[in-house]
């Protein structure tokens, strides 16, 4: 059967805006968003050729300041993981290009890791359907908060953290912070002026959480794995994730 795709990022986030909606009323708490496909050298593989946006929920954050997490994978179609740089916004960022600026607005860096899920066969997509699916958003892990005002010159640092991506003991994959539109500060940037074209959506505001993208390719990930992370330096420590697939028992 020849899949159906959603062709525009406009008609994907109508969807999603539903969604949304629907799981608010439902009892979801969003605690910020995610940006996707800021890393430009990952547009190929999958067929979206600009970065997008989702919303990340107290359903679907795991907290780890200690550094491990455990994720259950089950109801997630075909995952993958992410090595990302998450913020903790202090006030609304402004609609600004310069990092300094953007950087104004954030209470704290993290480590994070998202892991991204897909229905579609070979993780082929029009960009439609990655905005209508939440931006691909299936659980995020944010390590240990660093405050900003701890890390000299974090505008210029966050361009070159490098980071290595390792299942078990080989190293998968490596990137670095450039890659996420040249900064995760800039994908920050790229988010605010998104959002000032999408009305209909909520604008950033204090206390969001901001995930920023992925510094390496997506690697996909199954239940009895431990993947872990490390960076370059010492500014942020890496995470340490195992997957489960613990499907809830049927109500009777």
């Amino acid at each position: 059967m020849e899949t159906t795709h959603i062709e525009s990022a406009e008609a994907g986030y109508g969807i999603a805006l539903g969604l949304h909606r629907d799981r608010a009323a439902a009892g979801w708490k969003p605690l910020g968003r995610k940006i996707g496909f800021t890393n430009r050298g990952i547009w190929p593989r999958y067929g979206v050729y600009q970065p997008i946006f989702g919303f990340v929920y107290d359903r679907s954050v795991t907290f780890a300041p200690e550094g491990r997490a455990s994720i259950n994978l089950a109801g997630l179609a075909q995952p993958r993981i992410e090595p990302e740089i998450c913020f903790g916004l202090k006030g609304a960022p402004p609609r600004s290009k310069n990092p300094a600026e953007i950087l104004g607005a954030i209470d704290w860096v993290a480590h994070s890791i998202e892991i991204v899920q897909c229905a579609l066969p070979n993780w082929q997509m029009k960009v439609g359907d990655s905005t209508a699916a939440n931006g691909l958003h299936g659980a995020l892990v944010v390590g240990r908060k660093v405050p900003v005002r701890d890390i000299d010159d974090l505008a210029g640092k966050l361009p070159l953290m490098r980071v290595t991506l390792r299942k078990g003991d080989t190293i998968v994959d490596s990137g670095v912070g450039s890659n996420v539109l040249d900064s995760p500060l800039l994908a920050l940037a790229h988010l605010v002026e998104l959002l000032g074209s999408l009305p209909e959506f909520p604008p950033l505001i204090a206390g969001e959480i901001i995930s920023t993208g992925t510094l390496t390719d997506a690697a996909p990930v199954a239940a009895g794995e431990t993947w872990s992370t490390q960076f370059e330096g010492n500014e942020l420590p890496g995470l340490t994730v195992s997957f489960t697939a613990r499907f809830a028992a049927n109500p009777l």
